[in-house]
């Protein structure tokens, strides 16, 4: 029997996404966002988010799905990934749920190249309902988290 692990729900277009609880900081709704020059195009510029400064990713661009309009659902979720504070812009976050880590199985072997190291794995929640599990750490590569890191106040 695998663990229990609490996991926020997140929807790019009509894919549904997981992050486990304990890398979310905390999910913001949509707030002005500074542009950076010659930052990496799905870098979408800082936030200053309670006297912090924190870079925002735009998560379709990271992706490679085409970008949509922001609404009231667009949500910014601010994750820890490799020891630093990133925001993720999402179409929508509002679902928590339990997931028992056995029905997570890896990502299937057809799921290939760059967009694989991004998954740790997909949840089948139900028969018609898949939930993509993000690995964070893979993410962002370490030369893009050094130009972050330069971005973070």
């Amino acid at each position: 029997m695998g663990a229990e692990i609490k996991v926020i729900v997140f929807k790019l277009g009509h894919e549904e996404y997981g992050i486990e609880v304990d890398k979310v900081q905390t999910i913001e709704r949509m707030m002005p966002i500074t542009r950076v020059p010659k930052t990496l195009t799905f870098v979408k510029g800082v936030i200053n988010l309670r006297g912090v400064v924190i870079p925002v990713i735009d998560l379709r661009g990271r992706f490679g799905i085409a970008e949509a309009e922001h609404t009231d659902q667009t949500r910014i979720i601010i994750v820890t990934a490799n020891e630093m504070e990133v925001g993720f812009i999402v179409d929508s976050a509002n679902d928590v749920i339990d997931l028992n880590t056995d029905i997570i199985d890896s990502p299937p072997d057809v799921v290939g190249g760059i967009k694989a190291k991004y998954l740790h794995g997909v949840a089948r929640i139900s028969e018609t309902r898949l939930l993509v599990m993000l690995n964070l750490s893979e993410v962002l590569n370490r030369s893009e988290i050094i130009q972050l890191e330069s971005l973070e106040g």
